[in-house]
């Protein structure tokens, strides 16, 4: 994690406007403009953060203090294969930190951090993935698809294993302590409740999930993002599209093995990533025994109406993801899970 000495409001922000307006590479990458708060004005420190769920540990961290977190990625979208324009340097530039996930996973957060330093802007940077051990790679991922640098060959999704996501937690509990030193008590005591108090409870769940299951396998019309919680609970993750982003296109030989796993394992339900076409999980109805898909997301982006309700990792664990798995281990019928009506809400949705 790299920490940089705040300074002053006053002095961050001349400083910031001269990198947008003084012949800096911002400039020549077309980022010159008016200045303007990321999610509307604060008086206390502002985080821009690059994805969902660590936007979510991190204002949940930052309750009852000044620090303003901000979710750079926009309603509806998967805050992994999206790629926004030039505003958002600008809002990164703009903040006094930027939450990222460490690099080689969203590439425009890693232009952002390369534009940072390579002009010398004060904005400080927290990395959500210090220090926390990846798991290698499924076996079936496109070769095209294994990433660069330092992780090639490695999964990024390990927030959603909810003990790795504890140290994501601390790890932005520390940025968020440099970021502002007064509050550190309020900020080391969320970040305990939330480690205890919300991730532990979700990973007991989670397993009691799967240790009640009959069945060890999962199929999901969805991305290959979702290993993390195979290693974690002993299942074996089906993803149909096996890259790592969230618009690969299917090949038949994908089609060709899901039905194999289906018909093998008696499969009656599979589940379908939110923000990902759904037009394979209808072709598995079309052509399989398979019924119906549910939901399942790997917390990378929100609704509108989870946004209303204020959804979290923790609201979208138990309102999407445990119901889903419930249904396609065949632990229990749609009808017997989630709040009420959630399997005529989310049964083949849209």
């Amino acid at each position: 994690m790299t920490n940089d000495t705040p300074r002053s409001k006053q002095g961050r922000l001349v400083s910031r406007r001269r990198a947008l307006t003084a012949g800096s590479g911002l400039v020549a990458a077309g980022l010159a403009g008016c200045l303007g708060d990321a999610g509307g004005r604060s008086d206390g420190p502002v985080v821009a953060a690059s994805f969902f769920s660590f936007y979510d540990f991190a204002r949940n961290v930052a309750a009852d203090t000044p620090v303003r977190v901000d979710n750079l990625v926009p309603t509806g979208l998967h805050g992994h294969g999206w790629e926004p324009n030039a505003t958002i340097t600008r809002d990164v530039i703009e903040a006094d930190a930027f939450l990222h996930v460490g690099a080689d996973f969203q590439p425009w957060a890693d232009r952002v951090i390369r534009t940072l330093r390579d002009d010398d802007i004060d904005t400080q940077l927290i990395n959500a993935r210090e220090g926390i051990e990846l798991a290698s790679l499924a076996a079936s991922l496109d070769r095209d698809e294994e990433g660069v640098g330092t992780n090639r060959g490695r999964d990024p999704h390990f927030w959603l294993d909810p003990q790795r996501a504890k140290q994501s937690v601390t790890n932005i509990t520390e940025g968020l302590v440099d970021l502002a030193p007064d509050h550190e008590s309020t900020l080391r005591d969320n970040a305990e409740t939330y480690r205890t108090e919300v991730l532990d409870r979700i990973d007991a769940d989670y397993r009691a999930i799967f240790d009640a299951a009959d069945r060890d396998v999962v199929q999901l019309a969805a991305h290959n993002a979702f290993q993390y919680i195979g290693l974690r609970y002993d299942v074996r993750m089906r993803p149909l599209v096996v890259n790592l982003a969230a618009s690969g296109d299917v090949k038949p030989s994908d089609i060709t093995e899901a039905k194999r796993v289906i018909e093998d394992n008696d499969i009656e339900y599979i589940g379908a990533g939110v923000f990902e076409t759904r037009r394979p999980a209808r072709q598995l109805i079309a052509e399989t025994p398979v019924e119906a898909y549910f939901p399942v997301t790997p917390y990378a982006g929100v609704r509108e109406a989870w946004v209303d309700e204020e959804w979290g990792y923790e609201e979208i664990a138990y309102n999407v993801n445990m119901p889903t798995f419930e249904v396609v281990l065949g632990n229990k019928a749609p009808e017997a899970v989630g709040p009420d009506g959630w399997a005529a809400e989310w049964r083949n949705f849209q």
